[in-house]
Formats: C-alpha cells, structure tokens, sequence
C-alpha cells in the first residue's frame, strides 16, 4: 500500500493500532525492519514520510467510547490488554500525542496542524 501511494505521490491515512515500535518500524521500513538488529535512525527512509498519531487518554474514556460502539470488531473487554501492549511512541519516531480528552473538532484541527506543518 505505501509503496504504492509514495510511488503515484499520493498522501494516504491508514488507521491501525500499531501498539509496538517494531510494528510502526515495519509500517516506515517494510519487513527488512523485523531482521535487522540496527537501531532506527531519523529520516531512514526519507522517500516516505510517515506521521504517526499518538491518541491518548485515559482508560476509562476509551472504554465508555468503545461501549457506545455498536457492530464494532473491537470488544470492550480487550482494552486492558491493548493498553498493557501498548509501547508510545518516542523520539526518533515521526509522530504527535494528541489528547482524546478535547473536543472531536480539537483532535481534528491538532492532527491537520501536524500534516500541514510538515
């Protein structure tokens, strides 16, 4: 999909979990990133640039979102396990933490800053 969409120049949004470094290093790196025992350095693959968004927020807000979810693959119970996987991002990844406690119209305005300052 990435090579795909960097190739025609294309921006794209994928939403995934991506709880784990390694997953977010596969995400910018492809597979080679699962064999290589090297530390990730900033800017590996420049040709793909990749903003990771960190949404965070308490437990309990998430839970009461995920319930009022109807026809959702996610169950509430899993939660826990999610937040005991979950590795947040940090320096040299590419990302922002954008808090779930602000309004929708906050989270969306706070992630359209991000992408359009570059």
């Amino acid at each position: 999909l990435f090579d795909r969409e960097d190739s025609s120049r294309q921006d794209a949004i994928l939403a995934c979990s991506a709880l784990k470094k390694m997953y977010r290093r596969v995400l910018v790196n492809g597979a080679s990133a699962i064999a290589s025992n090297q530390p990730e350095q900033p800017g590996e693959n420049a040709a793909l640039k990749i903003l990771f968004v960190h949404l965070d927020g308490p437990i309990d807000i998430i839970a009461a979102r995920l319930e009022k979810r109807r026809g959702h693959f996610m169950p509430p119970e899993l939660l826990k396990s999610q937040f005991d996987t979950l590795e947040p991002p940090s320096a040299p990844e590419n990302f922002i933490t954008v808090s779930l406690e602000k309004s929708l119209p906050e989270i969306v305005l706070e992630i359209e800053s991000a992408i359009f300052q570059g």
